[in-house]
């Protein structure tokens, strides 16, 4: 009795508990795993279906005519119809977007993680605005858009109006991204810049941001792929859903694929609803190709460092 009661003091655990709690331990982790493999296997299950959908029920207008022509306003026409005003468009608008947000966000988070004190009543005060604006709805960008923007400052329904919104729709996302990629890096980088008599913008600018190119880039994927598909904005913000003509400058009007197919698949005719669907691939391709650049430059980038 008096050895049991010293094993009990000390903790000891009898080999066979020990064995069923390390086999218990096994099962949840083993029950767990497959639970996470079974909700991905779901969500990317649903992912397949929808683009094999889209593919089947767009693949007759899969040509050049989805490219090269323009839409068609008659119904008799519909077959011939295509969505070059309305590609040409998304990428001015997301071009323009990304001259404006990227080096914004870029330069906003190194301001906040690397200069910024934030014992200052101002920066704690731009942070919890940061934090904030990433929740709001895209909605609401677009009424301040078309408040402020379009007709306070005198911009108008134009591209120039649309890529404003939209920069500041995603620049949250930016910020936020970035900071995350400066804090991780090690902080030996710093320390061993400084020693060798790097001035802060030297050590910034030659050893952190190449350090954190790859969340860099990351958050600016995010932020585009989100942009290229927003549609609520922009149809308070003049993207009307039937141009037949391509954007001359930042001054034009104009349309974009998500307006264009939100208008084409509540149409009754078949024709349209396929050229809705070879819509929905076209803007699926483009968004591949952006991310494919940015993946490709943040593995470059990786490797020269």
């Amino acid at each position: 009795m008096a050895i049991d009661t010293s094993r009990a003091e000390t903790g000891y655990v009898h080999p066979s508990a020990a064995a069923l709690k390390r086999r218990r331990i096994r099962l949840g982790d083993t029950l767990f795993r497959l639970a996470l493999q079974f909700c991905l296997f779901v969500a990317f299950a649903f992912l397949a279906s929808l683009i094999i959908y889209v593919l089947i029920a767009g693949w007759n207008r899969l040509d050049l005519r989805l490219v090269t022509n323009m839409p068609s306003g008659l119904a008799s026409r519909a077959d011939e119809s295509g969505l070059q005003s309305a590609l040409t468009g998304t990428l001015w608008v997301i071009t323009l977007t990304a001259l404006m947000c990227l080096p914004t966000g870029i330069a906003a988070a190194i301001y906040l993680e690397e200069y910024a004190d934030n014992t200052r009543w101002y920066n704690r005060f731009l942070e919890l605005n940061i934090q904030n604006l990433a929740g709001v709805p895209s909605i609401v960008f677009g009424i301040l858009g078309l408040g402020i923007i379009a007709r306070v400052f005198g911009l108008g329904f134009t591209i120039i109006t649309a890529a404003i919104v939209l920069s500041l729709l995603v620049l949250p996302v930016v910020i936020i991204a970035t900071r995350e990629a400066l804090r991780a890096v090690p902080p030996s980088i710093r320390l061993g810049s400084y020693a060798l008599g790097a001035t802060k913008w030297q050590t910034v600018r030659r050893q952190v941001l190449p350090a954190a190119t790859s969340g860099t880039a990351t958050g600016a994927i995010l932020a585009l792929s989100r942009a290229i598909g927003e549609a609520a904005p922009l149809i308070l913000l003049g993207a009307v859903t039937f141009v037949r003509f391509n954007p001359e400058g930042i001054s034009s009007r104009y349309t974009v694929l998500p307006i264009a197919i939100f208008n084409l698949i509540k149409s009754p005719q078949a024709e349209l609803q396929e050229l809705a669907s070879a819509g929905i691939v076209l803007l699926l391709i483009i968004l591949l190709l952006m991310n494919s650049i940015a993946i490709v430059i943040r593995n470059r980038a990786g490797k020269i460092r």
